[in-house]
């Protein structure tokens, strides 16, 4: 079976000196990868390559197996809308539109637009009775839990997720992990979970920074 992801000797470095070097990894549908170390070690820049926001140093990386290199800037956006879901560590939702609102941003981009879907989505996440709410009348584990639902909205092939439970405590975080886990492996998609909390990750494959 073809990999979703595909990333070969990858490698990044700062001006003052390289932060890693020779990653590999390889992802099918519904697998799951954790990218555990401290803050600094590079978390945040592997994802952002793999998502093709940073510009490769050293390495490849293919989705489907499509270098992302090969791919110009319009052609890579474009193809990351419907290939990819990103959860990031701060939620980045829009402040002036509601719960449900934020979860269908994306389909108004790509042209498919399910208020049923999206409404689902919040429901398992536990935010049904919550749509129709702006973004400051949520808890910030529930604007990390809609943000979860927007990345997830356009089924992607690829879900990277940056510390997405870093705002919520010990049982919601295992909660909100589960459901993601769940959810990606209903979208199809394949998950990579960056994180400093080990614990949180015990069991699963992981890759340490």
């Amino acid at each position: 079976m073809r990999p979703v992801l595909e990333a070969q000797n990858l490698g990044f470095a700062y001006a003052d000196g390289p932060l890693f070097r020779g990653i590999s990894l390889r992802l099918g549908p519904g697998e799951v990868l954790a990218v555990l170390g401290p803050s600094g070690s590079g978390k945040t820049t592997l994802l952002h390559l793999l998502a093709g926001l940073l510009p490769l140093q050293e390495g490849e990386v293919c989705w489907e197996g499509t270098p992302i290199r090969e791919l110009k800037e319009e052609a890579l956006a474009r193809r990351r809308l419907r290939f990819l879901g990103l959860v990031f560590q701060h939620h980045f939702l829009f402040p002036e539109l509601t719960a449900l609102e934020n979860v269908l941003a994306p389909g108004y981009l790509a042209g498919w637009v399910d208020r049923a879907w999206g409404l689902c989505l919040l429901e398992r996440l536990g935010l049904g009775g919550r749509a129709h709410f702006l973004p400051q009348r949520l808890s910030g584990g529930e604007r990390q839990r809609v943000a979860v639902a927007r990345a997830l909205y356009l089924k992607p092939k690829l879900l990277l997720a940056d510390e997405p439970t870093a705002s919520l405590d010990r049982h919601q975080a295992r909660e909100a992990l589960a459901l993601m886990r769940a959810l990606a492996g209903e979208v199809g998609a394949a998950l990579v979970l960056a994180t400093h909390d080990e614990a949180l990750v015990e069991g699963l494959p992981a890759l340490r920074l």
